[in-house]
């Protein structure tokens, strides 16, 4: 046996040396000839080979593409290898049994240990090599080895794989630096050499990994080494296992489209939707649903929500929590995904990293889940431990939960007290985010309301000296919405200048700018105190026409409840470009409506008190509850200074109760407590 071991060794070594001595194009399929390039160039000619890899068009390499998906031939290393090997196994067999009776034992033995000591030797050198570019710090350190040792296709892959690895962890100036440096190294155009020679006859898992790699290190997609890549890829696709195709699905989704990258994926997406039944790992199926995202098509959308569904009782909490990306990547809301993974999160919530939390939160406002249990945990979990998290992390968190309409009481109680007491911890980006959830929201702490929004305004008024003009038209007006009027800031504001710029005719948030104008002027003429100092001057917005919706349910109501279609008006226009839905005259005390027609007292007329009924879409509320957001809190805040008593109607739920459940909790909403007994239906218990 040990006799037949060494001369298969030999005859290897002996074919190996062969085919060194044949040149590169024996141990390759892949010659330099195929990409346009001769070995008998010159060395002039060497010389411009970093320009050739990198600014060459590869439109030779875009004249056929191919997918072996569609049932062309596939060469790869394995059959090759297999073939290869068994031609080599015949030949050492016939030579062993012509010549094994003249061999001496002793030289036997002599061979064998020469052959395992240059084996030993080999390991050794392979070894120290990945021992040598486990030390090193940067690219060029990784190039600097390259251009000392003898370079292999293995060795190759994991070069370009070591030096995205190390640039990775580096800043976006750093990196910059690096990448010169390695494309300037010498070494750096050896190793795109070795890669295009060897790129056929690698393992699928080096090959798809210096394509990653490559791409990773900016090297620009058009160049002849990224396009040979590609084609290698295409024409190896169907022996990459899942990992490789996930790699691949990565790689191409950060790829600008061309002819080979849309040829890739084709291939890949008509290989995957084959073997997504037989895909167990999850993490390899989230991979590919994220690559394939949102341009998907429906039906493999749902083959790959199907797997998932029957993989769910191996669903950990990484996996349910990386869930949320996924499908917001995709773009498609699958309920019982979602659920499911919401379940797993809220069971082990504590310890969960932070921007695991932002992104679950952000992925539910982009797929529109609303799931007030998986809040409420997060909110809690946040509220537990807000003081082992800095400031920005807390504005972050509150931000995600103002894209959900989200109210978090508790949280926002606690931080406020936070920041009254360290003010400093905001910068203005911290401000402005802050200002905007509490505003939006609308939510006024429990305590300390005026000493957190002058902690507020004290931050404010230290970047007054460089703010622009957009930051303090929207800080100016959240503070209204809050109801604090910032004399400093509105002083600034309210500057013709500044509101000239603001007022631009070709600035595409002009719209919002008179919006946002317009209720900072309405809030300084019906909520600043007699003692508040109105700027010179002041901006007035041309009244807007207002929608009419059919509200044909609470018009219903009213008629059924008061009996006539004189008792109340609909669609009222009201100054400050406000508008009611219904409007009733009553008495003082609420116990008597009185018919619009004999009622023509003016609006502060001390015996008339006007009822003004607005009717609310669910956007208007906070999520889950009956607590209006901003423009709907000031709204019913300016009405009540005009003279009104407001009753806010959810219309959503209203139109799920009966006729005779509605009316009666108009009824209660409308006349005083003692004027009628009243059921005990009530239009909030039902909202």
């Amino acid at each position: 046996m040990n006799n037949k071991v060494g001369y298969l060794i030999r005859t290897i070594r002996h074919f190996h040396v062969c085919g060194s001595k044949l040149g590169p194009s024996f141990r390759t399929p892949m010659s330099w000839d195929t990409l346009g390039i001769s070995r008998r160039k010159s060395a002039t000619q060497s010389v411009n080979l970093r320009r050739f890899l990198l600014n060459v068009p590869p439109c030779r390499l875009e004249s056929s593409p191919r997918l072996l998906s569609q049932g062309l031939p596939v060469y790869s290393k394995g059959d090759a290898t297999v073939q290869e090997k068994n031609a080599t196994t015949t030949l050492l067999d016939e030579h062993v049994q012509s010549s094994s009776s003249a061999l001496d034992p002793l030289e036997e033995d002599r061979s064998v240990v020469e052959e395992n000591l240059v084996v030993k030797s080999e390991r050794s050198q392979s070894q120290q090599f990945f021992d040598d570019l486990q030390k090193c710090t940067s690219p060029c350190d990784v190039l600097d080895l390259v251009s000392k040792s003898a370079i292999s296709e293995k060795y190759c892959s994991n070069c370009f794989t070591a030096m995205w690895v190390l640039t990775k962890k580096l800043s976006e100036d750093q990196k910059r630096y690096e990448k010169q440096l390695m494309m300037e190294h010498p070494a750096f155009m050896q190793l795109c050499q070795c890669l295009m020679q060897e790129s056929r006859s690698m393992w699928r898992d080096d090959l798809v990994y210096s394509l990653h790699a490559v791409l990773k290190l900016g090297v620009p997609q058009n160049t002849r080494l990224v396009q040979t890549l590609l084609r290698v890829c295409q024409e190896r696709l169907n022996e990459f296992d899942d990992r490789c195709l996930s790699v691949v699905a990565t790689t191409l989704a950060t790829m600008e489209k061309s002819r080979n990258v849309d040829t890739l994926q084709a291939g890949l997406q008509l290989l995957v939707e084959q073997r997504i039944p037989k895909i167990s790992n999850i993490f390899i199926l989230q991979t590919m649903m994220k690559c394939f995202g949102k341009d998907a098509p429906l039906s493999l959308k749902r083959k790959f929500e199907d797997r998932v569904l029957k993989e769910l009782d191996h669903l950990s909490t990484v996996n349910a929590q990386h869930m949320f990306s996924v499908l917001a990547a995709m773009n498609h809301c699958s309920m019982p995904i979602l659920d499911a993974s919401s379940n797993k999160i809220i069971e082990s919530i504590p310890g969960t990293p932070f921007w695991n939390l932002i992104h679950v939160l952000r992925s539910c406002s982009i797929l529109r889940y609303r799931n007030v249990v998986l809040y409420s945990s997060i909110a809690n979990y946040v509220t537990s431990a807000i003081y082992m998290w800095n400031t920005k992390q807390i504005v972050l968190v509150l931000s995600a939960f103002e894209g959900l309409r989200f109210r978090p009481v508790e949280l926002m109680d606690i931080f406020a007290e936070k920041v009254t007491s360290q003010p400093e911890s905001l910068n203005l980006k911290d401000l402005l985010s802050v200002l905007r959830v509490y505003s939006l929201l609308n939510h006024v702490p429990k305590c300390q309301n005026q000493e957190f929004q002058e902690s507020l305004n004290g931050v404010l008024n230290k970047y007054l000296t460089r703010i622009s003009n957009v930051d303090l038209l929207k800080a100016v007006y959240s503070f209204c919405i809050l109801e604090y009027l910032p004399q400093p800031a509105l002083s600034q504001l309210l500057q013709e200048d500044n509101l000239n710029e603001l007022l631009k005719s070709d600035d595409l948030n002009k719209e919002q700018n008179e919006m946002m104008l317009h209720c900072v002027n309405v809030c300084l003429e019906l909520d600043s105190p007699p003692s508040f100092t109105k700027p010179a001057t002041v901006f007035i917005k041309k009244p807007s026409s207002s929608l009419v919706f059919d509200l044909h349910e609470v018009r219903e109501a009213l008629l059924k409840l008061l009996g006539d279609e004189r008792m109340f008006q609909q669609n009222i226009q009201l100054p400050h470009d406000y508008n009611i839905d219904f409007e009733i005259k009553m008495d003082a005390d609420r116990k008597k409506v009185l018919p619009v027609t004999e009622v023509d007292d003016p609006a502060d007329a001390p015996d008339v008190q006007r009822v003004a009924v607005l009717c609310a879409p669910p956007s208007s509320f906070c999520f889950d509850t009956r607590h209006p957001q901003g423009k709907l809190a000031v709204k019913m805040r300016h009405l009540k200074a005009l003279g009104y008593h407001v009753i806010l109607v959810h219309y959503q739920e209203l139109k799920k109760l009966k006729k005779e459940e509605a009316i009666e909790c108009l009824k209660g909403e409308i006349y005083s407590a003692d004027a009628f007994p009243v059921s005990d239906v009530n239009l909030q218990d039902n909202m």
